[in-house]
């Protein structure tokens, strides 16, 4: 026998589906069908990325309810710390979003401008949003107080060399290997984290005959390096524990180009000769190109 609590949940339950039209359609389906006016909300209220990102951000705005056989043309403003022009740029017309027939989801494209220089501050810029048509079918936010209308995009300050890379490792004056979206990263301006130097150095080994193979034990290694202040970088000796015993220990130079943001380094490495017996010290030329 049920308790009088148990009852009076289940009362409540009850008339909370039939107070906002949610009703499940059948046991055999178990859906919940929301039958309320459609609603136009942000996907997310908050998003935060580094000046240093430079692809496209699609920021969604989307609509709660069922779809409808028409566009629906949302409007809204922009406010905030961030500079239009020099922090960012909107691609596309500024203030207004279509979220094209048949579909439940439009998009603000994003772009950010990297300023960066070493003054690791942040700044934001607030989307609102204001109307939408057909108004006699769609209402901006969910509920009353118009939940979802509004979303805080926050800018941070990135280091002069943060940002995602190509890394190219030449063989030779016509061949390189190439791999994309390496992201290069610092907390302090000074000491930067490379997210991955495994660039083709397989295959580099088996161009140049290594007698050693190289193996690894995870697929992206990492490692740091030092900006001196003057253009010219220190990669510390340290211990990249992704690699095979023997090679794990890396150190070597490099330079920044400061006009087209080109980051170039020599990884000194040890291979060991089985035909000497030794371990003999090579250089790897990897180069970062911004993109």
């Amino acid at each position: 026998m049920k308790s009088n609590y148990s009852i009076i949940q289940s009362i409540l339950f009850v008339l909370l589906l039939a107070s906002t039209g949610v009703w499940l359609t059948g046991c055999e389906e178990e859906r919940i069908i929301y039958q309320g006016s459609n609603f136009v909300v942000f996907n997310d209220t908050t998003l935060s990325y580094k000046e240093s990102y430079s692809k496209a951000i699609k920021i969604k705005i989307h609509n709660g309810g069922p779809v409808l056989n028409e566009s629906i043309n949302i409007s809204y403003t922009v406010g905030g710390t961030a500079r239009e022009g020099k922090d960012y740029r909107i691609e596309g017309t500024k203030g207004t979003v279509i979220i094209p027939v048949g579909q439940s989801t439009g998009e603000i494209t994003l772009y950010l401008l990297n300023n960066a220089n070493n003054i690791l501050e942040s700044s934001t810029i607030e989307f609102t949003l204001t109307a939408a048509k057909p108004a006699d079918k769609v209402q901006v936010g969910f509920g009353k107080s118009g939940m979802g209308n509004k979303m805080v995009f926050t800018i941070r300050d990135a280091c002069l060399m943060d940002g995602l890379y190509t890394g190219q490792l030449p063989v030779n004056a016509t061949q390189a290997y190439q791999l994309a979206d390496i992201e290069i990263a610092s907390t302090d301006c000074k000491r930067y984290t490379i997210s991955n130097i495994n660039v083709g150095l397989l295959g580099f080994q088996q161009f140049f005959n290594w007698e050693a193979p190289l193996s690894f034990q995870a697929e992206k290694p990492s490692l740091d390096f030092i900006d001196n202040g003057n253009n010219t970088l220190t990669i510390p000796r340290q211990v990249v524990s992704q690699f095979a015993a023997g090679y794990d220990t890396l150190s070597g130079t490099g330079v920044w180009n400061p006009v087209n943001k080109r980051i170039s380094l020599n990884i000194k490495m040890k291979v060991y000769s089985y035909k000497t017996k030794k371990d003999t010290n090579v250089i790897v030329p990897l180069n970062y190109v911004p993109q």
